[in-house]
């Protein structure tokens, strides 16, 4: 396995940055009489952080071990992995577009939607979601993890609104004008009816949330929503709460269910 820290200048976000690529090229040797694996082409899954973390919170190695997956892992700051209003904030395009091409470029790897997935946890469950639905001529599969789905809650938001997590000004920056969050792409709905208005393939969608997290209300919610509009999906729940004891548990589930 070759590991990397990466640094470039992003012409998105107006800055250098860094990220860590994962790649499983140099695999030791079997054991004598192990049985020899199959050599599969490596694919790619987009690693997305929470609120808060960065791209060190969680390096997964048992993935590029266990399924020849390579991973690439951003910082997103706190950003919601959406395109901001300011300059330099841009999330969405850096990642699905920049990034993702620098890492075709440079590594030959995430050449097409087949070959590549993202995964993400809590606001990088959200933003899995958005990347998988916003583009999907380049994600295939889609993993989200107690997704912060919070746009329902965001809608008519005001500078008088209190909110434990963030203030007004942090949402309107991320998600833009909050009287109208719902109506626009910020919404995981508006994507999928407008995949489907467009007939365009919807991506493999895994979702799970855990039954003691305070974001299962609107994980079920967006499960639901799924249902009725017939988007093949997978949806779990089990014990758990918001932190990386479900994460992992859930991530391997649903990579072996996958690959």
């Amino acid at each position: 396995m070759a590991n990397f820290n990466i640094r470039m200048y992003s012409d998105t976000l107006k800055r250098t940055i860094s990220f860590l690529m994962y790649i499983p090229n140099d695999k030791r040797p079997p054991m004598p009489g192990t049985p020899v694996k199959e050599e599969k082409p490596i694919k790619t899954m987009f690693l997305l952080h929470g609120y808060t973390g960065d791209a060190f919170n969680w390096i997964p190695e048992w993935v590029l071990e266990e399924h020849d997956i390579a991973l690439v892992i951003p910082n997103g700051e706190n950003g919601f992995w959406l395109d901001g209003l300011s300059t330099g904030h841009k999330y969405d395009t850096f990642v699905a577009i920049e990034l993702m091409d620098y890492v075709r470029k440079t590594f030959n790897l995430a050449l097409t939607a087949e070959d590549t997935s993202v995964m993400g946890f809590s606001m990088g469950g959200f933003g899995a979601l958005h990347f998988g639905l916003a583009h999907p001529d380049r994600f295939s599969k889609v993993f989200a993890l107690s997704s912060a789905n919070i746009v329902k809650g965001l809608q008519g938001m005001t500078e008088e609104t209190e909110n434990p997590v963030a203030n007004y000004a942090y949402y309107h920056e991320c998600f833009g004008d909050l009287n109208t969050v719902l109506e626009r792409d910020t919404n995981p709905e508006v994507l999928v009816k407008k995949l489907k208005e467009a007939g365009t393939k919807i991506p493999d969608i895994y979702m799970a949330c855990g039954t003691e997290d305070s974001l299962i209300h609107a994980n079920r919610e967006l499960h639901e929503f799924l249902d009725k509009e017939n988007v093949k999906h997978v949806y779990l729940e089990g014990p758990g709460i918001h932190d990386m004891n479900f994460w992992e548990e859930y991530a391997k589930k649903f990579i072996d269910m996958a690959f």
